[in-house]
């Protein structure tokens, strides 16, 4: 097993909904521009992130933004043939995190619901990154409901764009 930490990090509405027809139902310059930096941001700049994500969310991904720049990507499915260009194909969340070489620094898992659902009874979870969006949107797929082992609440800080506010927080 990995000695690196691994983080969910979501984004979900006031129902703890984080999707609809495989897509999310808002639009936000400030939440988009939060995940970018949690994602990339390491402590040793010889290193960089992984993202590990559900073949759903990647063709979730506007095609322009795929791969995740500067992220190992790293796609999960049950679908042995699958291949993606530029990106690392696993069907078990473990084998994934266990792909993680001395280069990569943080493991984030970014959706969606199947995978969330899996990492959050993950022995090595370090915590989640969660996005509050003060607002309810039409969603069919939502965030299960966080361990209570999962106590340690930080708010890290607060944003309002278009008039909906949102909350940053980590969770450990």
């Amino acid at each position: 097993m990995t000695n690196k930490e691994i983080y969910i990090i979501v984004a979900v509405d006031c129902k703890n909904g984080i999707g609809k027809d495989n897509a999310m139902p808002w639009h936000f310059k400030k939440e988009t521009q939060y995940f970018k930096e949690i994602t990339l941001t390491t402590k040793d700049p010889s290193k960089k992130n992984m993202v590990i994500m559900g073949k759903n969310t990647w063709y979730s991904l506007p095609e322009k933004y795929r791969p995740l720049k500067d992220r190992k990507n790293v796609v999960l499915t049950r679908d042995k043939f699958l291949q993606i260009e530029g990106v690392e194909i696993y069907t078990s969340l473990d084998e994934a995190i266990n792909s993680a070489g001395d280069d990569i620094e943080t493991i984030f898992v970014i959706g969606g619901a199947t995978l969330f659902k899996e990492s959050l009874i993950h022995e090595n979870l370090t915590g989640i990154y969660v996005t509050f969006i003060e607002n309810e949107y039409e969603c069919d797929t939502y965030f299960p409901e966080i361990p209570s082992k999962f106590s340690n609440k930080q708010l890290l800080k607060e944003e309002e764009e278009d008039g909906v506010k949102f909350k940053f927080m980590l969770w450990k």
